[in-house]
């Protein structure tokens, strides 16, 4: 039988579903985390945004409390990137990602391609043993050791560190406070193959369906690999309109192509704008330069228009303005209004 053809908007609305961006979640935040297959969040702040698009009824005292009791941690994961992780989570994900974050690491630049890490990694070790520290101090320590100025940015990669809060939240925003995830998270990791399977079927789960190479871009793995992984999972198969070869998992929503998508806000850096999720053009092409460019390092904020970006916001006196990147029709404005206006209760809303 042929292979079911999807159309691009078809994966768009399957993307938008699988990320709770069509209808919010009554879920817990690490069970969102899971459901979406993490948030990236290297500004803390775009997570709570990112959460309160995705959850029913939140709070930002729901996620700083599930960062607190370590529900919820921040680490690196995924394209060595800090993501918000469920507990249960990291530790997989971690052993998932590994080996192939040190080898981008490794030949990122041509100074770190012999500098020794097992050293660099028990002295991070041994300066975190008494509990949490400042960035600053842990950097300062391994210059005082005598390591390289850039054996930081790879300790990060051999030992499995995360964001300690109240730093890396809503109320404090600036992340650079570390401790040793064995610390902070009691579950272990699994075998590799099983913790690369749990970070496929996690990827598909929240951003499917995917082609290989997708695949392979969210997990930081190359096509040998990613295709290795995916042979030993229960998939089904489609075709984008190119022809494209396309995999997911048995019975992942798959909402109608004309399934109604309400306007949404997003944090810098939502994941659902990145490459990986490029087929379901929730970011079109022609508006990707005006959100992600080099002299944009913190990206910007954006909203969603009947599934697709059609502008920039930020918060400003109290309230939200908008940037629209084309004319926006008045029932679409007054929608934004609307939520703009939830959005900004939101945000200065005092906790508790």
């Amino acid at each position: 039988m042929p292979e079911r053809v999807l159309t691009t908007r078809q994966i768009n609305r399957a993307v938008l579903a699988r990320q709770l961006l069509l209808e919010r979640s009554p879920l817990a935040p690490e069970r969102v985390v899971e459901r979406v297959a993490c948030l990236q969040t290297q500004y803390a702040p775009a997570g709570y945004v990112g959460m309160w698009s995705r959850t029913d009824g939140f709070r930002r005292e729901h996620l700083t409390d599930a960062l607190l009791s370590g529900r919820i941690v921040q680490g690196w994961a995924m394209r060595c990137t800090i993501h918000m992780l469920s507990a249960r989570d990291y530790a997989p994900i971690s052993e998932a990602v590994r080996m192939p974050r040190r080898e981008w690491w490794r030949r990122s630049a041509k100074s770190r391609a012999e500098l020794p890490m097992e050293p660099v990694a028990d002295a991070v070790r041994g300066y975190l043993a008494d509990g949490p520290l400042k960035q600053a101090e842990i950097q300062k320590r391994l210059v005082a050791d005598g390591f390289d100025r850039d054996a930081w940015s790879g300790a990060q990669l051999w030992v499995d560190l995360v964001r300690v809060p109240p730093a890396g939240t809503w109320e404090l925003p600036r992340a650079h406070v570390y401790g040793l995830a064995e610390q902070t998270v009691r579950t272990s990791a699994p075998s590799e193959p099983v913790a690369r399977e749990l970070l496929v079927t996690r990827y598909l789960r929240g951003f499917g369906p995917a082609s290989v190479k997708d695949v392979a871009l969210f997990c930081g793995w190359n096509l040998t690999v990613t295709r290795a992984v995916l042979a030993g999972i229960s998939l089904r198969r489609f075709r984008d309109e190119s022809g494209g070869e396309l995999v997911d998992l048995p019975r992942a929503p798959l909402p109608d192509a004309d399934t109604p998508a309400p306007v949404r806000f997003l944090g810098q850096w939502d994941a659902v704008l990145l490459v990986h999720a490029r087929r379901g053009q929730i970011l079109p092409e022609a508006y990707r330069s005006r959100v992600f460019a080099a002299t944009m390092p913190q990206s910007v904020p954006t909203f969603l228009v009947d599934g697709q970006v059609a502008g920039t916001w930020r918060f400003d006196g109290g309230g939200v303005a908008l940037d629209p990147f084309h004319e926006l029709a008045p029932p679409v404005l007054r929608e934004l209004a609307a939520e703009g206006e939830r959005l900004a209760a939101f945000a200065s809303a005092a906790a508790g």
